[in-house]
């Protein structure tokens, strides 16, 4: 990747919807190609590749991360959210929102990393909610932990230009935000008076794959609509 690198292959886990689908979209309309891990295919052009995967089989996605090929951007952006308070917590539901936001992020960053280029890029979405909130728990804790995940695999990465950082948005307009399994505890509208919108997120990814990113790394870039002041 040159200085003057604007586009190139980008990966992009949970492109069937929500915010991976519309950031799939800005980066294809900016140029790139990209490949999308999800179960359903969105189907979004001639450059994009879909990969149908169940990103909670870890068997199936081995195979998938086996044979993935170069590329210059890896964003993690399939994601899961089940509330319960501390009373009532569902571990299973746990188990999977640790499995799917981080080690299959550590799995893509362990099997891609070695095929990427020296000044690639690697986004992961994380949450506001990983500094904690009532009703919560499970999923913050998921969150949470890719902070120290994404810190440490910046470190490493540094020597070679690589920047991994994370973009935490608050409750953001997908239809995540609107899943029955979570009717019971609505999200509160943050200040700014809507929901963080989709593509206010994919637009702050793309700039973090662009040069002018190149020295931010290691970070999170919270998106709340002023819900954290």
């Amino acid at each position: 990747m040159t200085e003057g690198y604007i586009m190139g292959h980008a990966i992009i886990t949970g492109t069937s919807s929500g915010i991976g689908q519309v950031l799939a979209q800005r980066l294809l309309e900016q140029g790139w190609s990209v490949t999308g891990l999800a179960r359903r295919d969105p189907d979004l052009g001639r450059r994009y590749r879909h990969i149908s995967v169940d990103l909670d089989d870890e068997e199936a996605l081995g195979a998938v991360l086996h044979d993935l090929p170069e590329s210059d951007a890896l964003i993690h952006a399939a994601g899961l959210l089940r509330v319960g308070r501390h009373d009532g917590f569902n571990h299973d539901d746990g188990a999977q929102m640790w499995r799917l936001h981080v080690d299959v992020a550590a799995r893509l960053i362990g099997a891609q990393v070695p095929k990427m280029r020296d000044g690639a890029r690697i986004v992961v979405i994380g949450s506001r909610v990983a500094g904690g909130a009532a009703g919560r728990g499970l999923y913050a804790a998921s969150k949470a932990a890719l902070s120290g995940l994404v810190r440490s695999v910046a470190a490493e990465l540094a020597p070679r230009g690589i920047t991994v950082n994370i973009v935490a948005p608050g409750a953001t307009d997908t239809p995540m935000l609107r899943d029955p399994a979570r009717a019971a505890q609505r999200p509160k509208c943050p200040p700014i008076g809507r929901m963080v919108r989709p593509e206010e997120v994919a637009g702050t990814v793309a700039f973090l794959l662009s040069p002018d990113a190149g020295a931010i790394t290691g970070q999170t870039i919270i998106i709340c609509g002023g819900g954290s002041l």
